[in-house]
């Protein structure tokens, strides 16, 4: 913009002041600039041009501008609006004064507070701002746990499949492993059974033929088994065994009986029952004459064949002294601390069987060796039955009475005992009130004995 001075102001007014004044003056007119000053809300300033300068014309308050076409010189002088005070206007009283300041003041505190609650605001806002970039961040990290998580889901689903695919197949072969061994048992009952235990007695002793087989002295026993078979008595039933095998038939084909216990009458049903599978079979044993075990072996810090040298010339010694023989071979086990010895001279084993402690010494240190002959068992003969037991009837339906389980026994035997209700004599009772109880059958009489302690 061009003044009527000729002069190109294109900057703006400094901040936070009052625009300045440019005010020409010709030469020699100096002494009118004081009356220039504008005063308080006066826009009818003489025709002099007012325009916002720079910083640079500030620093210099007075210069000279020659106005086009003309070659007098102007005086310019820059007056700062803000550092003019225009006097106080004429009739104003001091009252008048005071309040106009006091009212000044107030506005000045309200700008300032204005002022203040601008930056108050400002900064609310720079916090806001913060703030809401902090929520966005965490807004984008939530938004990508989600989506992990969302993976997670579709990843733990699929192993989830896998595993239950995995767990029909197992059902399936668990159901096939099921089958298979219910088949498995059903073959292996031809063969395997367990058994009752059995007390076994010597019966003979069977001279062995020399025909240059058994040249080791050694020693052979067989032991003939049968075994018993257990047959469940439950509660308030009876097992009644009879000399006479007609007549525990005649009472199962009778099916029904009454029987009086004491002050009442009972309705008892005789049911004929099977019996699990027996066994019988033939144990022979051969005791060695040349071999015997030795076990309890403690263990050395020495070789194996240390310790497999050392017990060869202690029980060479030994039976050297006693007038054995030489020892052909040790068979030494570290790990189970056995060893099996075998002599050359048949029968040699024969002078350890009252012998069931042995000394041994070893790394300066006595030691007690188990000592006992080397068997030999083999099974024979060995032969599955069905036991039947037609002597044998079963009662059901015996009512719960107050009498004790002897006296409710007695009164079944004494029933059953007379021929006038189809009886007999009796060999075998056992009646269970209570729990249940296990009975044995034997194969040579066919009677019934207890033997296992009943469940309460």
């Amino acid at each position: 913009m061009e003044n009527g001075l000729g002069l190109h102001m294109g900057q703006q007014p400094l901040e936070n002041s009052a625009p300045p004044v440019l005010i020409a003056v010709e030469q020699g007119d100096e002494s009118k600039m004081n009356h220039l000053s504008p005063k308080a809300g006066d826009t009818n300033l003489p025709k002099f041009l007012v325009c916002g300068i720079s910083e640079a014309l500030l620093q210099d308050s007075s210069r000279q501008y020659t106005h086009p076409g003309k070659e007098e010189k102007t005086n310019v002088f820059l007056f700062s609006l803000q550092s003019m005070v225009p006097p106080d206007p004429p009739g104003t009283s001091k009252e008048e004064m005071e309040k106009l300041q006091e009212e000044l003041k107030m506005w000045q505190k309200r700008v300032e507070e204005a002022e203040n609650a601008k930056l108050e605001l400002l900064l609310s806002k720079l916090t806001a701002d913060g703030e809401c970039d902090k929520a966005e961040k965490k807004l984008t990290e939530l938004k990508e746990q989600e989506k992990q998580h969302k993976d997670r889901m579709i990843s733990f689903e699929q192993e989830l499949f896998l595993l239950n695919q995995e767990k029909t197949e197992l059902k399936k072969e668990i159901e096939k492993l099921k089958e298979d061994l219910e088949e498995y048992n059903s073959k292996d009952n031809l063969i395997k059974k367990k058994v009752a235990g059995m007390k076994l007695k010597f019966t003979h002793l069977e001279k062995m033929k020399d025909d240059g087989a058994d040249l080791d002295m050694d020693t052979h026993c067989v032991f003939g088994a049968v075994t018993k078979i257990p047959f469940r008595l439950n509660q308030n039933h009876a097992l009644l065994t009879f000399e006479d095998e007609e007549v525990a038939q005649k009472l199962t084909k009778m099916s029904k009986h009454c029987v009086e216990l004491d002050t009442r009458t009972a309705n008892v049903t005789v049911k004929p029952f099977d019996l699990d599978m027996g066994f019988q079979f033939e144990l022979h044993v051969t005791i060695s004459g040349k071999k015997i075990n030795v076990s309890e072996i403690p263990k050395l810090s020495i070789s194996k064949d240390w310790v497999r040298d050392k017990l060869e010339l202690h029980f060479y010694k030994t039976e050297q002294a006693t007038g054995g023989g030489e020892i052909k071979d040790v068979t030494y086990n570290k790990s189970s601390g056995t060893a099996v010895i075998t002599f050359l001279r048949p029968g040699a084993s024969s002078k350890f069987v009252g012998c069931t402690k042995f000394p041994f010494c070893a790394e300066g240190r006595w030691f007690n060796l188990s000592v006992c002959p080397h068997f030999d068992f083999h099974l024979r003969k060995f032969q599955p039955y069905r036991g039947v037991s037609k002597k044998t009837i079963l009662l059901k339906g015996i009512p719960e009475v107050e009498e004790d389980e002897e006296t409710v026994q007695d009164m079944i035997e004494i029933h059953f005992q007379k021929p006038s209700n189809g009886g007999g004599e009796i060999e075998k009772i056992k009646y269970i009130s209570r729990g249940a109880a296990y009975v044995c059958f034997e194969e040579d009489a066919g009677s019934a004995t207890s033997e296992i302690p009943r469940d309460s």
